[in-house]
């Protein structure tokens, strides 16, 4: 399908939509508001946007007092800066305080693009997904961008949103329903199962299961969202083949392959699985989406041949 507006954009949107509903929401930068697009809301709400400049640390200790005092804070920067340089505040002052900070990490594994491998998490989700109950998710278009943002203001508790900044094809209708914690299956199949996170690997599942098809290899392909709370039920119950692979824009360690492989090991042992991932041996790169995509194995293609080697 065709690209829609730009992600950042839905995201802005549906923030200023749940102030207007009453949320008391507040957004909060680390000098990065045109990266993020939050201008707009800053023009539009200026008592509710804060720049705390080049300080990642302080952007969550500030959000963190924020929420203490009954506000939503939502705290965007990149992903790389969001995990690694903020991590201590964010589970200490956030998570381990038991408060409502919705941190979103823009740019994340390959879409940090031609900002190289300074600025290239590909192990933002491994590190947030080891914090107690802290909800994680990557919504792969705008729809789901849209509902998951919504469902993060409207819940209580710590957010790590990861937010590809660009544009994305779109996969659900703007009226689609979404459930924290709840998975879609996207196209279902008796050979494989595709287990895909986010807007770069859910695209990529899809064409490796059209590719599967022209082969009489038929795969489900299932967008997990959601990290943490994985939906292990509707992993399962739509892996009938026993065959799993999962595509994630991460490191192929820590995160959706390994939450799937403790799955399977503790749950579902006879089943097999492939992990399509960044190598755990490399750092980022610049380049092109398409050319780090290929670079680091991400593509249809790698997931396809992945899946094939599980039917042998």
């Amino acid at each position: 399908m065709a690209d829609q507006k730009e992600m950042r954009e839905v995201y802005v949107e549906t923030l200023m939509s749940l102030v207007e509903e009453g949320k008391d929401i507040i957004v909060l930068e680390a000098d990065l508001m045109r990266a993020t697009g939050t201008t707009a809301f800053a023009k539009k709400y200026p008592e509710r946007a804060i720049n705390v400049g080049v300080a990642e640390a302080d952007l969550v200790g500030v959000a963190s007092g924020l929420s203490a005092g009954g506000k939503i804070p939502f705290a965007a920067t990149f992903g790389c800066f969001a995990s690694r340089r903020a991590y201590d505040q964010f589970f200490l002052s956030a998570n381990y305080a038991h408060l409502n900070v919705k941190l979103v990490g823009t740019d994340p594994g390959v879409t940090a693009a031609y900002n190289g491998g300074t600025h290239m998490p590909f192990e933002d989700l491994t590190l947030m997904r080891v914090i107690p109950n802290l909800t994680i998710a990557e919504p792969p278009d705008a729809a789901s961008l849209a509902a998951v943002t919504r469902i993060a203001a409207e819940t209580d508790g710590c957010f790590y949103l990861r937010l590809q900044r660009k544009a994305a094809p779109q996969i659900y209708p703007d009226d689609e329903t979404f459930e924290l914690g709840r998975a879609k299956v996207l196209r279902r199949g008796k050979d494989v199962t595709l287990v895909a996170l986010g807007t770069v690997m859910v695209n990529e599942a899809l064409k490796a299961a059209a590719s599967l098809a022209e082969e009489g290899i038929e795969a489900t392909v299932i967008d997990a969202i959601w990290l943490a709370p994985l939906d292990e039920a509707t992993i399962l119950a739509n892996s009938p083949s026993g065959r799993i692979v999962t595509c994630e824009n991460h490191r192929v360690t820590g995160a959706l392959g390994s939450a799937v492989a403790e799955l399977i090991a503790e749950k579902a042992p006879g089943m097999r699985l492939a992990r399509i991932g960044v190598a755990a041996n490399l750092f980022g790169e610049v380049g092109t989406l398409e050319w780090l995509a290929e670079r680091f194995e991400l593509t249809a293609p790698h997931i396809a041949e992945a899946a094939r080697k599980l039917m042998w």
